[in-house]
């Protein structure tokens, strides 16, 4: 396994922290905890920060940590004294974490492609090549590929750098040039470029500052582009670029002046109409503009509504309106293109349903296919434009993950299903329109020894302490399985910006299964697995309940017996960090291990703070902390805010250096005050990602380190560490 720092280099790093404290008082001077290896804990410095609002005042001792360059030598130095720590006190695992990882690795197919999607009268598929950490995107003008030719090699573009990422592939009109995003630094800003594709050669043309996805008008000479705020990284302006002129003289088309408002970029199946989409937490609309004018204006789909929220598709002289207008769970509404701006025009096409959420749709020349969930599971169906008659969707599993996407022609004759479960390794249909007969493109390999009847996963639904029910999803092997509470529990939860996380198939988690993991999915509040108001009741002022269900279901399982008391261990990122670091401070004996990856963990200082990316768009997910009422209830969980004296489990804390979704100083300054303040001598250890972002790693290989690294942590901590 690549191992971060070699015992030196933790020596070196840790004397050169000491060294930048030696001249101040005792509160900053490094302090040890001596560990194994005899390498000490590194203990930050304290240098007091006063924030005062609404006659409240917070000291925060670890503001220092905050360097939006990334380059003070001391916080720098202070990481690799962290991840030089984390590497000794995981040493005697390093067996393991390489077992494992060759384990991952080996269960992946080295040659494999993707299935092709018919886009104009090509059809572009992925193809990953022996240990090629990158994709290689190719074409061909038929779906079996006889004529295939590579368009883009990601791996030639990636050599010399530590992170790079391609995204936003986009072929104009004609086909006969290829637009894509680049990023090298893993900032989530891209530099968009253009590829000749008859001749092999990129154009002079490149966007900085941007986001990757463009969009081309019909006459192949223009494109649109979303164009990312330098301190916000809000994407928030759209410019049209003519080929062959300089980025500075494009043509601003549209500029969001609501910074509580995200831009996204599509255009419509006939190609005839560019979208710009406009969403916010609680609110969402679309302008259009004509795709074969190259001096088109965008103009509101309607105007923009607090509260109302909508996306359109296009369907000839039609356009269909998925939206929650008098419907929280939504509805499907049309309109004729003559009656545009006209609210009142809307006709119904899919009635509202209290109990069935109706989250999305697909419309072809002859059928509109619908996606709904009801109880937690997603329904899938086939409804013909003509006579109306439906048919449903069949699928084998009880509980499956099932998504609607590659259709991007309206005269398919077919629509194209992703389907993956607990069990099921991720799975490609086709399925007929005219008779919702499948046709199996591809299931995904798993190497090695692994049979689907050797597991089991079922769905059973936990009361919260208010009476809600939430779902819970469970996978375990059934030969190593007793409902005994003699199995150690892998949990992991999320809950936040509806996000609606289903169950799905992972090679990975095998490693976990085959040494006797019982593996959980919390769906708590906060997300939308039983509707929008299971989203409504896990945000804002009703945030608390979203930890709440985690606790619970915790509680609960151990109490049915899927889970030995002594080793739950909770996972979750981001968003699910900021869970964990709420459970913690809640209910930290109810976990042995926890593992919090990118952790959004100072709530009220980010969200107070404007000039970090996503805090505007996301009053309505958390609050405004600018209004008492918030600021008071989000400081009463905020996990940084609420550490205390106490014991807290062995925690593993990840994050990347460049990381724009959630600032690499959250993490670390949680870190230096757990250190501070717990009372226990349970592990914690940072690792930081010194060239990635929120997203980790950008090799399909290289990432799989992290989970090995993950995944030994915790089966040391479970006594399951025997190689």
């Amino acid at each position: 396994m690549k191992r971060l720092f070699t015992y030196t280099a933790a020596a070196i790093a840790i004397s050169s922290l000491a060294a930048c404290n030696s001249s101040d008082n005792t509160d900053r001077q490094l302090q040890t905890t001596q560990q194994e290896n005899n390498i000490s804990a590194p203990i930050a410095k304290k240098v007091p920060h006063k924030m005062t609002i609404h006659g409240h005042t917070r000291i925060d001792n670890y503001y220092w940590m905050r360097d939006d360059q990334r380059k003070d030598p001391e916080i720098i130095a202070h990481l690799e004294a962290e991840n030089a720590y984390t590497e000794a006190n995981l040493s005697h695992t390093e067996a393991l974490q390489e077992k494992l990882y060759q384990e991952l690795k080996s269960r992946i197919k080295k040659d494999d492609n993707s299935v092709p999607v018919k886009i104009g009268q090509f059809y572009y598929s992925s193809e990953m090549r022996g240990n090629n950490e990158y994709p290689i995107f190719v074409r061909s003008s038929d779906f079996s590929g006889t004529d295939k030719t590579v368009i883009l090699n990601v791996n030639e573009l990636a050599k010399g750098h530590s992170y790079f990422s391609a995204a936003g592939l986009a072929a104009s009109p004609n086909n006969k040039l290829l637009a894509y995003g680049e990023d090298t630094v893993s900032r989530r800003v891209y530099t968009i470029k253009v590829k000749d594709l008859s001749t092999g050669k990129w154009l002079k043309d490149e966007i900085e500052g941007a986001q990757p996805k463009v969009v081309w008008a019909a006459d192949n000479k223009h494109f649109y582009y979303i164009k990312k705020h330098p301190k916000t990284l809000l994407g928030y302006q759209v410019y049209r670029h003519k080929l062959g002129t300089e980025q500075a003289k494009d043509e601003l088309v549209y500029e969001e002046k609501d910074n509580t408002y995200y831009t996204h970029i599509s255009k419509s199946k006939d190609g005839a109409v560019i979208f710009i989409h406009h969403s916010s937490t609680e609110s969402s609309g679309m302008s259009l503009i004509d795709a074969h004018n190259s001096s088109a204006q965008a103009q509101r789909f309607i105007p923009r509504e607090e509260g109302l929220e909508y996306r359109v598709a296009k369907h000839k002289e039609d356009y269909y309106i998925l939206t929650n207008l008098n419907a929280i769970n939504f509805r499907l509404m049309k309109v004729s293109a003559n009656d545009l701006g006209d609210k009142s025009k809307w006709q119904e096409v899919i009635a509202h349903r209290p109990e069935v959420k109706l989250e999305d749709i697909e419309l072809f020349n002859e059928h509109l296919v619908y996606q709904e969930r009801e109880m937690g599971q997603v329904r899938l169906t086939i409804r013909s434009l003509k006579d109306g008659t439906e048919q449903a969707l069949k699928f084998n599993d009880e509980v499956f993950l099932a998504n609607m996407y590659g259709n991007n022609e309206l005269d398919n004759e077919a629509v194209r299903i992703f389907y993956t479960s607990l069990t099921t390794p991720v799975t490609h249909y086709d399925f007929d329109l005219a008779t919702a007969q499948p046709k199996l493109l591809k299931q995904n390999e798993v190497l090695g020894d692994f049979d689907v009847d050797n597991y089991a996963s079922k769905r059973i639904f936990i009361p919260a302490r208010d009476g809600a029910q939430v779902p819970v999803s469970l996978v375990y092997r059934k030969d190593m399985f007793a409902k005994d509470g003699s199995n150690p529990l892998y949990l992991w939860g999320y809950g936040s910006y509806g996000a609606t996380i289903d169950p799905n198939f992972s090679s990975a988690r095998l490693s976990l299964l085959d040494r006797g993991f019982v593996v959980a999915f919390a769906h708590i509040r906060g997300s939308q697995m039983l509707g929008r108001p299971w989203y409504e009741d896990g945000k804002k002022l009703s945030k608390k309940n979203t930890f709440n269900d985690f606790i619970d279901v915790t509680k609960s399982l151990v109490d049915l017996g899927y889970a030995d008391k002594e080793r739950v261990y909770a996972v979750g990122g981001s968003a699910g960090g900021l869970l964990m670091g709420a459970i913690v401070n809640q209910a930290p004996h109810l976990y042995h291990g926890v593992a919090a990856h990118v952790p959004f963990v100072d709530v009220v200082t980010t969200m107070l703070d404007e000039s970090i990316p996503l805090t505007t768009g996301e009053y309505d997910e958390w609050g405004n902390p600018n209004e008492e009422q918030y600021y008071r209830y989000m400081l009463s969980y905020s996990p940084y805010d609420q550490i205390k004296q106490q014991d807290y489990p062995n925690m593993l804390v990840t994050t990347g250096l460049h990381d724009s979704q959630v600032q690499y100083f959250e993490p670390a300054k949680w870190v230096a005050k757990l250190r501070e303040l717990k009372t226990d001598d349970n592990k914690l250890l940072f690792k930081i990602d010194m060239t990635a972002g929120h997203g980790g790693a950008s090799g399909r290989f290289k990432r799989l380190h992290d989970k090995a690294l993950e995944y030994a942590f915790f089966l040391d901590l479970a006594g399951k560490n025997k190689l």
